[in-house]
């Protein structure tokens, strides 16, 4: 047991925590508010639900802050078993909501394994590439990472839900610094911009594009190095010119249309504000509406008028914008940006391998939410529909991040200690 951790607890982080996990209890009650609401712990309403999530989730935080952290270590394999066997069991045991056999009932409440499968992840990964001391650089050792990644990854796009199973590409995070070359993250970015570009415009003009931009960065590059052959950018001027002709083919046969209809509401493709586009456009409506300072507490018109589906969960940033203006969008935007540096900050400070991994794997997962739910909620990104890290509704999610912050914090008070 860890006596004294009291005093090496990374308090500022705490506070932010516990200010992101107030306001989110705030702005659920607000986005959930009924006149038949009968106080915070109201266990049949949302927010009473979430309060109760709440103080589970900071009992199980005080837990996880007096256990040893080597058990962490020494839990990581079985509990990532633990994890897919959650997984697994939802096919025959899971509840179905909208669509997707996503979670567990238990007495009343839902638990969604895809939550805690982060958590378990988190730690195996680190755990693998701490104790075998891994070659990023060799192909079995990719292998294997891909396998851990790819099996929870799968099982959730199964139930389906791919909004969740994206999510698990943050773990590329802990990858790049622990040596992964970054020509990997190169090609995915290049991948990603690639499909858009294809999406948006004429297969001619994207050829075009491609072929000056290659043949540009060839002679750029000639310059610096005279011995630089021409084959391997005449190889990626055929993979890309492949690539693109690919693209309508897999928009329409792998995607559903829900997701095709997403995407081309962000790519302007679909201007559609009464079907699918609704959602993305009353939140922008209620954002905006919001102006500096925003309408004040319980007094956006938006959110009492029920017009942002989901906004108690997906849409939770919509409610900040609207009832808390720029002023409260800024100031959350401030909190998780302190938050990140302090986490990457402190992995950066440790000795430990493991700890090391763990924590940027906790950073990579909550940016990943931060940045596709606010952006989501600003129609910047496709809506895939993911919560707001320690904001939105969903006692699994705030369970889930709440442990996953508290092993960091643990890991953090004890990075002197060698166990």
């Amino acid at each position: 047991m860890n006596k004294n951790i009291i005093y090496r607890l990374d308090w500022w982080l705490l506070m932010v925590y516990s200010l992101l996990v107030t306001f989110g209890i705030v702005n659920v009650y607000s986005a959930t508010f009924k006149e038949t609401l009968h106080g915070l712990f109201d266990i049949s309403q949302p927010v009473g639900k979430q309060v109760f999530f709440l103080f589970f989730s900071l009992f199980t935080g005080i837990i996880i802050l007096i256990i040893n952290g080597k058990f962490f270590e020494q839990f990581a394999p079985l509990g990532y078993i633990f994890g897919i066997l959650l997984l697994v069991g939802l096919f025959p045991f899971g509840k179905t909501v909208s669509g997707a056999t996503s979670w567990y009932n238990i007495g009343g409440l839902s638990l969604q394994p895809s939550e805690l499968a982060k958590v378990t992840t988190a730690l195996m990964i680190a755990s693998f590439l701490s104790k075998f001391q891994t070659n990023l650089k060799s192909s079995t050792t990719l292998l294997k990472i891909g396998g851990y990644l790819f099996l929870p990854f799968l099982l959730i796009v199964l139930q389906p839900d791919p909004g969740s199973a994206l999510v698990f590409g943050a773990f590329f995070f802990p990858l790049f610094r622990e040596g992964l070359n970054y020509a990997f993250l190169v090609i995915f970015i290049s991948v990603l911009v690639l499909f858009f570009i294809a999406l948006s415009l004429p297969i001619g003009a994207v050829v075009a594009i491609i072929s000056l931009l290659i043949f540009i960065l060839f002679f750029v590059l000639k310059n610096f190095n005279p011995k630089i052959k021409i084959w391997p950018f005449l190889i990626s001027l055929m993979v890309s010119i492949g690539f693109s002709f690919s693209v309508d083919y897999i928009f329409n046969n792998v995607f559903e249309q829900r997701h095709r209809d997403r995407v081309n509401i962000v790519i302007g493709k679909e201007v559609d504000i009464q079907g699918v586009g609704y959602n993305i456009n009353q939140s922008k409506i209620a954002i905006g509406s919001g102006g500096f300072s925003g309408k004040g507490f319980l007094k956006g018109t938006q959110t009492k008028g029920d017009f942002v589906p989901e906004q108690h969960t997906d849409y939770i940033f919509s409610t900040i914008g609207e009832e808390w203006g720029f002023l409260g969008s800024f100031t959350v935007i401030f909190l998780f940006c302190l938050l990140l540096f302090r986490i990457i900050i402190q992995a950066e400070k440790q000795t430990n391998k493991f700890r090391r991994v763990y924590s940027y794997g906790v950073a990579g997962i909550i940016f990943t939410h931060f940045f596709i739910n606010v952006g989501m909620s600003l129609g910047m990104v496709p809506t895939i529909g993911i919560p707001l890290p320690f904001v939105s509704y969903g006692g699994s999610s705030i369970l889930a991040f709440s442990i996953l912050l508290f092993i960091h914090l643990n890991f953090d008070a004890n990075r002197l200690n060698e166990w």
